[in-house]
């Protein structure tokens, strides 16, 4: 019954726009809020307890196609290029400088 009369044609066509768009923002948020409490919004399936095992240390932009990335799996840290279409590894088990057990430089 209320969307009979917002929707009305007696308001003008910009004003009903309006007020569509709004009603479906509001039904896609509702749709994403819902997919968040049930869980089905992360990107992350698959869990190992509550210890994390794989993170991005740093990122930089190499180009406008490829990223230098520091990925750390297993407090092992691995230097990557990822480009659109291809990975290189360019470096395997670099020494991790954060407070996983090793010194930070300037202390």
């Amino acid at each position: 019954m209320a969307m009979d009369v917002a929707l009305s044609p007696e308001l003008p066509q910009a004003l009903r726009l309006i007020i569509a768009l709004c009603i479906v923002f509001l039904i896609m948020g509702g749709l994403a809020f819902a997919l968040k409490k049930l869980g089905l919004a992360t990107s992350s399936t698959i869990k190992s307890g509550d210890k994390k095992r794989l993170k991005i240390v740093e990122s930089t932009p190499l180009d406008a196609r490829r990223r230098l990335v520091i990925l750390k799996c297993d407090d092992k840290e691995h230097l990557v290029i990822l480009g659109a279409n291809s990975e290189l590894i360019v470096d395997r088990d670099i020494p991790s400088v954060d407070g996983s057990g090793n010194s930070v430089s300037g202390a």
